[in-house]
């Protein structure tokens, strides 16, 4: 097996278990951030996981581009970076949904929904050819509308193309740590950074507005 069919098939699994393990964490997650900050709307506890999630991508980030800059660490160290950013991408996108009482309770839609985030433009263009646009905002129809068969279709599609998106990341990042070891952790979190919030525009236009009010979610 090459080194990129090896990167490949570690996002892959990373990502895959990230779809089991970050569901229920998501929920807890919401929970607490509701328990304590009971004055939260919807769109407030929204902002917060956005500051969260952007600044522990790019405190990471930061982490992997200094420590890659010491000969030898470089492409094991960024690639601990992606499937960091993976997790954590993951763990944002379903938080997200539960501040939106979307449920994917069927792995395979909660694979479409986080997709479709993190690929952003290019899934919905796959999702209006193979689907058609039925509204605005695809989180709702992914969850409770769209048949198991496009789900599994889409899935096919998008897969690899998320797999290429997130190798081609990564090598970035590599190259990124052969440089001096401050420019190295400014360029991973300046890196991430960007990554992170590109995925927060994304899911803004995947989710649309929340709801005002928690009875509502």
């Amino acid at each position: 097996m090459s080194r990129t069919d090896g990167t490949k098939g570690l996002i892959q699994q990373a990502f895959d278990k990230a779809l089991v393990v970050q569901q229920p964490l998501a929920e807890r997650r919401v929970a607490g951030l509701r328990r304590s900050h009971p004055d939260d709307t919807p769109q407030d506890l929204i902002r917060r996981l956005d500051r969260h999630y952007l600044f522990g991508v790019t405190v990471s980030g930061g982490a992997s581009g200094a420590a890659g800059s010491v000969p030898g660490t470089g492409i094991p160290t960024a690639l601990a970076d992606v499937l960091l950013f993976t997790e954590a991408s993951v763990l944002y996108t379903l938080s997200l949904a539960e501040v939106h009482g979307r449920h994917p309770e069927d792995i395979e839609r909660r694979r479409l929904l986080v997709l479709t985030v993190l690929l952003g433009d290019r899934a919905i263009t796959a999702l209006d050819k193979m689907i058609g646009r039925t509204g605005p905002h695809w989180a709702r129809r992914i969850v409770d509308a769209i048949p198991m068969s496009a789900i599994n279709r889409v899935n096919k599609v998008l897969g690899p193309r998320f797999i290429t998106k997130y190798g081609t990341k990564q090598g970035v990042l590599v190259l990124s740590k052969q440089v001096p070891l401050g420019i190295g952790a400014a360029l991973g979190a300046g890196g991430n950074h960007l990554f992170g919030r590109v995925t927060v525009k994304s899911a803004r236009t995947i989710f649309g507005e929340p709801p005002s009010n928690w009875s509502g979610a």
